[in-house]
């Protein structure tokens, strides 16, 4: 529940600093965090593949 709370917290923040942010360097950041987004995923499902754990 604490993980949560603090979740929820760090989410406001980011929220509240892209609203004051430039346009322009929102979208680079979430270009940025989906393209992050993307390798990890494909590094988890070819891990899945060969039967490895990454833990």
């Amino acid at each position: 529940m604490l993980f949560l709370v603090a979740a929820l917290l760090l989410f406001g923040v980011v929220l509240g600093t892209v609203a004051h942010a430039p346009l322009s360097f929102s979208l680079v950041a979430a270009v940025v965090i989906a393209v992050w987004l993307g390798i990890f995923a494909i590094r988890e499902r070819h891990g899945r593949r060969r039967g490895t754990s990454t833990h």
